[in-house]
């Protein structure tokens, strides 16, 4: 038999097979359906680096230098090295109670408004090496970079401030010297010290000091160039910005984009803008809620730390109001942090824990107004009520456009669930899009709010209820309203005072 003749036969035998099978698979189907893409993102989107610190949520500030030992807040820049001597300096401690606090990144004050450095600068004298402790051989820098590693369990990063104003060096007031100065220094931190992962730049400056321009964006600049996964914080961002306050409390409105044209490092005028952000903002810089566990920032033996209740109103305020809490725990003259500060850490953490550690919303069924790619095309409500808050979500249904609200509805098995608080997050990889949003409990509206973020907490006004039903109606949105988890939670500690 001639080869080629064979072929050909097998060849055409084969296709035959193939359309028969073909055919019998569509026999049963009108159309062939391809697996339905995510919708279009709506900008200002977050980077990868500014998504991962969002999810940290709680991070510390470490205010400790030269005024841990003077109690004083604003150092003059005239203190002598010699009295900044803490000879029981544990950085692992430092980690272990951030730690142990479920806390991911440490920042700590390298140069504080007095000039004094913590690590041995080479560009001054006003240093540690300067001082009496590790006979001047130590590096508070090092030494918490090196506890971050050792006892961290790669889980604690850190993070430095360098404040731009200094009271104590003579170039201060050189625009051009004490630029260069500052970079100088600011190379030091980010070649010396490994992966840094915040940096902190802020505009305070007494009202007698010098006139003179800082050179902001140089700083930016430079500090991309040496660590590319590095978060810049400011009053403009780049990456971060400042919540507008030192109490640790976001805008009950509060958008993560922001024009930075319209904001200045130091300006007072926009701390209403920097507190809620802005809808038609271009630029993703959300915002940072610092806060002191103390009334000061740095350690006064007459303080002690807020009360539980309060740092929880604050986590709430703050976390719960799509911002990351920044919350400062002083170390004390000894070097360490006190230990009611490290208990208040731990309780703080274990009420979180209790509360966020089961959601009640995972025994439910849910449903919802519409679904993207309907039954079975990967957007479905159910999606709420898995493990990952980010990167799976309900999206409703471009295609139906009947003028009605979006909505997402649990409805409780039994009995019901009891709860006092809602947790509602957006996908936010795919930009901020919800403006108006109400949540019902058995048909009550309970909560009426606006913007979510990457998590809105909402703590019921009328205190614990047992329900059958809660629904969560997005009202208004700038496109398609992406949620990507819906939590029903249980806080121990929230008691409404009723009237």
């Amino acid at each position: 038999m001639n080869p080629k003749f064979t072929i050909k036969v097998h060849f055409s035998g084969l296709c035959t097979i193939l359309l028969l099978l073909l055919r019998r698979a569509t026999a049963s189907a009108d159309v062939i359906r391809w697996p339905h893409p995510p919708p279009l993102p709506v900008l200002p989107l977050p980077s990868f680096s500014q998504l991962k610190w969002q999810e940290r949520e709680i991070i510390i500030f470490l205010h400790f230098g030269i005024n841990t030992f003077t109690g004083s807040e604003w150092g003059t820049g005239r203190e002598t090295p010699s009295l900044f001597d803490p000879r029981g300096l544990n950085a692992s401690q430092w980690v272990e109670t951030a730690r142990d606090a479920g806390i991911s990144l440490v920042v700590l004050t390298a140069k504080h408004h007095d000039g004094f450095c913590l690590w041995p600068s080479k560009y001054t004298d006003h240093s540690v090496r300067s001082s009496p402790w590790r006979n001047g051989g130590g590096d508070v820098v090092e030494e918490l970079v090196q506890a971050a590693v050792a006892h961290g369990g790669g889980k604690v990063d850190v993070g430095l401030y360098l404040s731009p104003w200094d009271r104590h060096d003579m170039r201060y007031g050189n625009e051009r010297l004490y630029n260069e100065y500052y970079l100088a220094q600011l190379q030091e931190l980010l070649t010396k010290y490994g992966s840094v992962k915040e940096i902190w730049f802020d505009g305070a400056k007494g009202a007698n000091a010098p006139n003179m321009s800082y050179h902001f964006g140089e700083w930016f600049q430079m500090a991309k160039e040496l660590q590319r996964s590095i978060n810049i914080f400011s009053d403009a961002g780049p990456d971060i910005r400042w919540v507008g306050n030192e109490h640790g409390f976001a805008g009950s409105t509060c958008w993560s984009s922001i024009n930075r044209t319209l904001l200045s490092i130091g300006s007072s005028t926009t701390l209403g803008y920097l507190n809620s952000g802005d809808p038609k903002g271009t630029d993703w810089v959300p915002a940072e809620c610092d806060v002191s566990i103390r009334q000061g920032w740095f350690w006064h033996k007459s303080q002690s730390p807020k009360k539980l209740s309060e740092l929880l109103e604050i986590y709430y305020n703050s976390v719960g109001r799509n911002c990351v809490l920044l919350i400062n725990v002083p170390p004390n003259t000894t070097g360490l942090i006190p230990e009611p500060d490290v208990q208040r850490l731990r309780q703080f953490r274990s009420v979180l824990d209790r509360t966020f550690s089961k959601n009640k919303a995972e025994n439910c069924t849910v449903r919802a107004s519409s679904q993207r790619g309907g039954q079975g095309g990967g957007f479905g409500p159910e999606n709420v009520i898995d493990k990952d808050h980010m990167w799976t979500y309900w999206s409703p249904d471009e295609e139906i456009d009947d003028g009605s609200d979006h909505w997402i509805e649990m409805t409780c098995r039994d009995k019901g669930s009891r709860f006092n608080v809602v947790r509602i997050q957006e996908a936010i990889g795919l930009g901020q899009r919800i403006k108006r949003h109400q949540v019902y409990v058995d048909g009550e509206m309970v909560v009426e709010g606006t913007t979510v973020g990457y998590k809105r907490l909402h703590r019921l006004p009328r205190g614990t209820v047992t329900a059958k039903a809660v629904k969560i109606v997005i009202r208004d949105s700038k496109d398609l309203p992406l949620l990507s988890s819906v939590g029903l939670h249980f806080d121990p500690y929230w008691h409404p005072i009723r009237n």
